[in-house]
């Protein structure tokens, strides 16, 4: 998409403010029946790629922005970015709202705009980079975020800046990589297409050209936690079942009190929003393989193989930590990783969990450079920070590295017509 896309006669009518207000700001079903409306007339797909486009639209809420309740998809494709020096607030107002745009139209099975990848002059690159063509837009999500470092002096938002909105504080056993944690912006992209992830992140890379530029990117693949109940849970790389007692879409109750910003916690534009951090946590692999099994579900503290919490029951039973064996030792051990990151031991702190799995090839000591990339909301930084220092004596640690890092308050979806950001900017 360039700067001169027209306002008007988008796809077979469909103005650019009621695409965005579709995808971005309406209700499930009206997302839906809009995405019909929009894909009938769209250049790059007939009918029946149409179709199977809309049978793949995520739905989205009417406040929150879609791709943190959703149904958690296959694939992620994660990117940081920094604004470019010298730009100005119109330089980002106008990023956010071409942005937006796109997102819409991909969120959709559309090209990034009317003209795509292969109508518009052939003497001029085209809008879209085209390898998404033919595939529908398989429950693709796109979540934007916006880092501490947006709120300094550049683009006079300092004062709008969330109270909580600050640097992550360094953890025992942080080994961050500078270059790869923490960012002006974030987008995550998740589909259950790898290609429509990647397409996404691609082009509206390509579209902030001039005015912001990736500082980090992250690819994942197989989910790590689940968001509705028909979901099965799946396992880590460490081949435990993840995300057992995450909450779910369905909880309302559960989301009010542990995800969603509420408007006396913050400034007006971040109201029904949330916070989004990110970890890029390096597993030691070999060494966990060459681990036994008894000592591996004592460190987890659940049974390898169906999930459960050593102190007895299923997968969905709740660990009783003061339950012990015949000679008086808990089945649970104190260090365990399900024992201190239970609620009980945290104040009743819960998080929404939306992380996968990555593998980047080897090291330089031919081993597997893989691991968790951890996605979680949460009401306020302050809740993930209690976490994390609980975890500080985890037995897990011993292999874990973390190795990336970084926070961003994520706003809520915009009203009908308007840019991802605009209560912030006050566009």
């Amino acid at each position: 998409m360039t700067e001169e896309q027209p306002e008007k006669d988008v796809d077979g009518g469909v103005s650019r403010r009621d695409l965005i207000g579709l995808a971005l700001g309406a209700s499930a079903t009206s997302l839906v029946v809009g995405a019909g409306a929009g894909l009938v007339g769209g250049a790059a797909y007939g009918q029946t790629q149409a179709r199977q486009a809309m049978d793949a639209v995520a739905s989205a809420s009417g406040i929150h922005q879609p791709g943190i309740t959703t149904p958690v998809q296959e694939h992620l494709h994660f990117a940081a970015y920094d604004m470019m020096a010298r730009t100005t607030r119109e330089d980002l107002a106008s990023l956010l709202s071409d942005w937006t745009y796109a997102a819409t139209r991909m969120m959709q099975g559309l090209e990034v705009s009317a003209t795509g990848a292969v109508g518009g002059s052939p003497e001029a690159p085209p809008d879209d980079t085209g390898e998404a063509l033919g595939l529908p837009a398989s429950n693709l999500t796109i979540t934007f975020g916006f880092g501490p470092s947006l709120f300094d002096d550049r683009f006079g938002l300092a004062a709008q800046r969330p109270a909580g909105l600050e640097r992550l504080p360094a953890f025992l056993g942080d080994d961050l990589d500078p270059e790869r944690s923490d960012g002006d912006l974030c987008i995550q992209a998740c589909a259950d297409d790898p290609q429509v992830a990647v397409h996404a992140i691609r082009n509206l890379s390509r579209i902030a050209f001039g005015r912001a530029s990736i500082r980090w990117s992250q690819l994942g693949f197989g989910r790590t936690s689940k968001t509705t109940a028909d979901q099965s849970t799946p396992r880590n790389l460490f081949g435990f079942k993840d995300g057992t007692a995450n909450i779910l879409a369905d909880d309302a109750a559960a989301l009010d009190e542990n995800v969603w910003v509420p408007a006396s916690e913050g400034p007006a534009w971040l109201a029904g929003g949330s916070y989004l951090v990110a970890r890029r946590i390096a597993m030691l692999i070999e060494t966990w393989d060459r681990t036994r099994l008894a000592e591996q579900d004592r460190v987890v503290g659940r049974d390898k193989a169906q999930g459960a919490p050593l102190s007895g029951g299923d997968e969905f039973a709740a660990p009783d930590f003061t339950a012990t064996d015949a000679t008086g030792k808990p089945r649970i051990d104190a260090r365990s990783h399900v024992r201190l990151a239970h609620p009980d031991m945290n104040n009743g702190i819960r998080i929404l969990r939306r992380g996968y799995n990555f593998v980047d090839g080897t090291t330089d000591l031919g081993r597997l450079n893989a691991g968790l990339f951890f996605l979680s909301f949460q009401r306020s930084p302050d809740r993930f920070v209690t976490l994390q220092k609980s975890l500080a004596n985890d037995a897990m640690g011993e292999y874990l590295k973390h190795v990336g890092s970084g926070l961003w308050a994520v706003p809520p979806a915009p009203q009908a017509g308007a840019s991802i950001g605009a209560g912030l900017l006050g566009a």
